[in-house]
């Protein structure tokens, strides 16, 4: 199929790109195999003792212990509602914004604009400073207000790049038939923006649940936190294997998020 942005590859353009295909798949499987094997060797230490590989069995028996796993449970439970307090939080101050950014009256849109770009351009971990220290919040309501205002900017400049998307005919139908600005705005060109940027959205959310590990400096006991205390219970020993077991646990909460999203998107025809 042939479009305006590239030509059709022809049957040699596509032979070659199944080589590369085939030669990239094999470098990567490769440097995994090597990156596995290296982990799983045991190493010689200064003093000539041989220490066992990463997955020595004896690196993973801690695991027996149903203490750790109440322990990284606890951690997984607080980064959650960190994340869900933050994100519903982020959505509503992200349609505020919205709105203040795509006003027609210029002393609300200017200001916002300030305000948004502010909250835009500062980092996340110095939000949760800003606040614990200078509102004495709690290690909890700092890092769900930096979350919620940091991610609500970027929300909100979202949503209104989705209405300014929409064709004018939308809200010139909307003032046709009677409804004022606002109603036009909130039952005609928000339901759309924010189905277009459903995608976006979420996205967003995951880099939300990803940065409550920021929570852990100004200590909130997250998963990250729960990983450091356990090894600094159990030892250094065992640092790899908590390690391994939180990112797979990260991993799976950011994976589920973004299948929900994905499934959200398909039936919302985004």
């Amino acid at each position: 199929m042939t479009s305006v942005l590239y030509d059709a590859p022809g049957p040699k353009a596509r032979r070659m790109s199944r080589i590369i295909s085939y030669v990239g798949v094999a470098v990567i499987a490769f440097g995994v195999v090597a990156l596995v094997l290296a982990l799983g060797a045991p190493k010689a230490s200064a003093n000539g003792a041989v220490q066992p590989g990463l997955w020595d069995l004896s690196r993973w028996d801690v695991f027996n212990d149903l203490e750790v796993w109440r322990s990284l449970g606890r951690g997984a439970l607080a980064t959650l509602e960190m994340a869900g307090v933050a994100a519903v939080l982020a959505l509503v101050l992200g349609v505020l914004f919205s709105f203040g950014r795509a006003s027609d009256t210029a002393w609300i849109r200017v200001p916002t604009t300030v305000v948004l770009e502010f909250f835009r351009g500062m980092p996340v971990l110095l939000m949760m400073l800003f606040v614990l220290l200078v509102f004495s919040t709690g290690s909890f309501w700092a890092g769900v207000a930096a979350l919620a205002v940091y991610n609500g900017a970027i929300i909100g400049e979202a949503l209104r790049a989705g209405i300014k998307a929409l064709p004018r005919g939308q809200r010139e139908a909307g003032l046709a038939i009677g409804l004022t600005p606002i109603a036009t705005r909130l039952r005609i060109e928000f339901p759309q923006a924010f189905r277009q940027m459903l995608p976006i959205i979420i996205a967003q959310l995951v880099v939300l649940l990803k940065d409550t590990s920021l929570a852990f400096v100004v200590g909130y006991s997250e998963l990250l936190r729960s990983m450091r205390d356990l090894t600094n219970f159990f030892g250094n020993r065992y640092s790899f294997s908590f390690f391994f077991v939180v990112l797979v646990i990260y991993l799976a909460m950011n994976l589920s998020l973004s299948w929900l999203a994905r499934r959200i998107a398909r039936r919302g025809g985004s």
